[in-house]
């Protein structure tokens, strides 16, 4: 039995709508898929957007204050939690403000760093 070719090709349509739609020959370069905008990263929160002297102002004197090339980490601590406030700037010039935070309780487990923070205001 022979299929006509006109039949053979209408039969592989449906399998052809099933792969990936573009044959890359062997070799040849592929692009990384593209990843997620920028806006997927940030992250919603009382201290984002935050300068040093806002989070004093809240919290009083930071327990650490680490200044690095780019970043600079404030932490505020108290018997019932431990804040990390990473602070970069947002262009050069301009003053750095908070980013990303971390929080813990004193034993090192992860707390909810807006709870931490109502922890650190009532002292």
């Amino acid at each position: 039995m022979s299929l006509r070719p006109g039949f053979a090709a209408l039969l592989a349509l449906p399998l052809a709508a099933c792969g990936a739609g573009t044959i890359v020959p062997p070799g040849a370069p592929v692009a990384p898929p593209p990843g997620p905008p920028a806006s997927a990263f940030l992250k919603q929160g009382p201290l984002l957007g935050s300068d040093a002297r806002r989070l004093t102002q809240m919290f009083g004197a930071p327990r650490l204050d680490i200044r690095e090339t780019t970043v600079r980490k404030l932490q505020f601590a108290n018997g019932r939690c431990v804040l990390d406030a990473y602070l970069y700037a947002p262009a050069r010039g301009k003053e750095p403000v908070v980013t990303h935070v971390d929080a813990r309780s004193p034993s090192g487990t992860d707390v909810d760093p807006a709870a931490c923070a109502t922890a650190l205001q009532a002292k």
